[in-house]
């Protein structure tokens, strides 16, 4: 068994201390009505898109979900959150600094991290750390769901029954159909959009699958031109209407996970990757081209 796997099965241990320690740091977290940004990169990119289409539903106030790269120059916000596995991530050390370079402007940044002893701890204002969800991957599982989870409970959710969905979704046995496809997207709406988009970039990291993901009113849009038999359509979070009528016509197998909590029907999508990785004779320990954290010179 690989590491990447006995990291999946943590999870809903993970995101019941993660319950906790939203409870420890919510000086550290936004407020209601504060405008906010969050930043990171790659699968942080996909948790604080989730994270800010949940907060802006619930009420809480403006918050938009940047890659650390691309933050806008000269927009101003309340406060930045800095969701970064690593702590060493050379865009987001970059753009915190930037962030906190004019006292008159500074923006209060809070890092939520794995490790503690990191460039983060000593760059951002505040630092949330989650030891306990840290990894030895270099594909991300656990920290990027533990850390939506303790934003989710944050916002005053019970999470309750996402690890119990959690729990269920470690033993689901996969279907062989969908390890053996030629092709899978992914779609959400809403926050599950991150969600869809965090399944497929664990397919091409560990797999190194063709996978695509959109928003699921998206798909009809071009994106349903290569559903085909052998391919498979995931949807997270409603199915719209009629759509499972057309993707059935294609021949591509649906699959809907609506009856789980979403973030644990991530799981079964991190399960569904290092099962094909491993069908196809890779090591999802060992992805290609890839490192654990991006340290630009």
């Amino acid at each position: 068994m690989s590491y990447t796997l006995d990291e999946i099965a943590t999870q809903p241990e993970c995101w019941l201390r993660a319950a906790d320690a939203a409870v420890e740091a919510a000086d550290a977290l936004p407020r209601a009505g504060e405008d906010v940004a969050v930043i990171g990169c790659g699968t942080s990119l996909y948790m604080a898109r989730s994270y800010a289409a949940l907060r802006e539903s619930a009420g809480h106030g403006r918050t938009d979900a940047f890659a650390a790269s691309q933050f806008p120059a000269g927009r101003r916000y309340e406060r930045v959150i800095a969701l970064t596995r690593s702590g060493t991530t050379s865009e987001v050390l970059r753009l915190i600094e930037e962030l906190g370079r004019d006292a008159r402007t500074a923006v209060p940044v809070t890092a939520i991290t794995a490790d503690g002893a990191t460039p983060v701890a000593a760059s951002a204002g505040q630092v949330i750390v989650l030891p306990f969800a840290d990894e030895r991957s270099v594909v991300q599982t656990r920290f990027a769901t533990t850390a939506l989870a303790l934003l989710r409970a944050h916002l005053g959710e019970d999470l309750a029954q996402a690890v119990e969905d959690a729990r269920g979704a470690l033993l689901d046995p996969l279907d062989p159909t969908l390890v053996a496809a030629e092709q899978v997207t992914f779609l959400g709406d809403g926050w599950t959009c991150g969600l869809a988009d965090e399944a497929a970039l664990k397919m091409r990291e560990a797999a190194g699958s063709w996978t695509e993901s959109y928003p699921a009113m998206e798909y009809r849009h071009g994106p349903i031109s290569i559903a085909a038999p052998g391919r498979a359509v995931w949807v997270f979070g409603p199915v719209p209407a009629g759509l499972d009528e057309e993707i059935a016509r294609t021949g591509a197998t649906l699959v809907h996970t609506g009856g789980l909590d979403p973030l644990a029907g991530l799981i079964l999508a991190q399960r569904l990757a290092v099962a094909r990785a491993e069908a196809a004779g890779l090591d999802p320990d060992r992805p290609r081209n890839l490192t654990r954290s991006v340290v630009l010179g």
